[in-house]
């Protein structure tokens, strides 16, 4: 051991004539630690409320969506869907008509949107089927033949058969509704009559109830067969978009140029980060705020630390003394302090390191932290520590602490051995 790193770990093992500066000393350590901890419990919460949202986002919508820039929709959809599917980076593609409508059963009602899908293509392109808890989605297969009400009047017969509906779960617990109910959905596209437009209204079945995580998508989505969402919208042979999915989701505004060239003029597409550019940005704003605030608990113990040496060159003046005049050199008694002051800061951001991690290791394991769903849009407390947060905060930790700890040893650089041991 170098000798100047010697004197620093034993001037912190050392008994002193002067408690308060130990005192001074372990609150110095503890509060790096609570800084240190407190920044890798932060990061890792924004870290996996970006992850799990992102998750979320990408697993249950489409990359790249294509749509008219004008106009209702794409006619004549089956051939460009079979051309851009053959795409360079294109995985998988599906069609999709999107309306908004009010569902209801009984007394109860709530805002929606129904997607109209061929289920085999949307499995390809989304994981919203593939969440349904209650029920089942197989129900949404295409039939050649269903026997079902008239839109625009109410079911009347006990023997005809509904169309089924696939819905999220909190949707189908505001409206009260269970596998094998009957709700009513209501479109306000309705057919112009000489009393006014009258809304079109068609009688489904719950066949399923999906949990996505994603308070968005479980409150207001329903999934019906592309024939009965074109029925009841009244647009025969037409979709909303062109959703797909590519090789590489960070390159969907690349391909969706290339998807845009290939479909021709009059369309236009956007991706998944356009769509939720706002929210990660939102994230990523906290993250840095959060970053700076908690910054400040280690300003707070690297001002304990400058204390804490001030106070230790304060009491070992003597000792200082003695050292130079046996021919320590005045480097030397600098690297002491500086060295002390590292250990004070070493100790606490390893400590902090490791209590940061455990704890967030408890809380992305157990999920002890529950959230509501309908300001977070995630029911839990997600936690994602990552490798790269550790470097980053030791180096900040580390870098604060020994700036803190250039006056107290220049200070005891500064003591001269006559003046200190004149009256001893």
């Amino acid at each position: 051991m170098r000798f100047e790193l010697f004197i620093a770990a034993r001037y912190l093992r050392a008994k002193r004539r002067q408690a308060v500066v130990g005192v001074i000393t372990l609150i110095s350590v503890i509060g790096v630690m609570a800084g240190v901890a407190s920044l890798i419990i932060a990061l890792a919460i924004t870290n996996g409320m970006r992850r799990d949202m992102q998750e979320k986002l990408v697993g249950s919508t489409a990359h790249v969506m294509l749509m008219r820039t004008a106009g209702d929709g794409i006619r004549d959809w089956r051939p460009l869907l079979e051309r851009l599917r053959t795409l360079p980076h294109v995985t998988a593609a599906a069609p999709g008509l999107y309306g908004q409508v009010l569902i209801s059963k009984g007394a109860r009602a709530g805002d929606g949107l129904v997607e109209g899908i061929l289920p085999a293509d949307q499995n390809t392109i989304s994981d919203m089927l593939q969440q349904v808890k209650k029920g089942s989605a197989e129900a949404l297969e295409p039939v050649t033949q269903v026997s079902e009400s008239r839109p625009g009047a109410p079911d009347s017969g006990a023997g005809q058969e509904l169309p089924p509906i696939v819905i999220g779960q909190d949707l189908a617990e505001s409206l009260g509704a269970e596998v094998g109910d009957k709700v009513m959905v209501t479109s306000p596209q309705g057919e112009l009559t000489p009393f006014g437009i009258v809304p079109k209204y068609q009688g489904y079945q719950v066949a399923g109830i999906f949990k996505s995580g994603f308070y968005q998508y479980d409150s207001s989505y329903a999934f019906v067969r592309l024939t009965d969402a074109q029925r009841l919208f009244s647009e025969p042979d037409l979709v909303s978009a062109i959703s797909f999915k590519v090789d590489d989701m960070y390159k969907a505004a690349t391909v969706g140029r290339e998807i845009e060239q290939a479909a021709g003029n009059g369309f236009e597409t956007t991706n998944w980060m356009e769509q939720n550019r706002p929210l990660f940005s939102a994230l990523a704003e906290e993250q840095v705020v959060t970053f700076i605030i908690l910054a400040l608990i280690v300003c707070v113990a690297a001002l304990n630390i400058l204390i804490a040496l001030t106070m230790m060159v304060m009491e070992k003046t003597r000792d200082i003394a003695v050292m130079m005049s046996f021919g320590v050199r005045v480097d030397q008694v600098r690297k002491i302090f500086l060295l002390q002051g590292l250990l004070i800061s070493l100790i606490g951001t390893v400590l902090g390191l490791i209590v940061g991690y455990w704890l967030s290791w408890l809380g992305g394991h157990y999920r002890f932290i529950h959230l509501n769903a309908e300001v977070y849009s995630i029911d839990y407390l997600p936690f994602a520590p990552r490798l790269v947060d550790a470097v980053i905060v030791g180096a900040v930790s580390l870098g604060v602490s020994l700036l803190a700890t250039l006056y107290p040893s220049s200070s005891a650089a500064k003591v001269l051995p006559a003046e200190a041991l004149r009256y001893e």
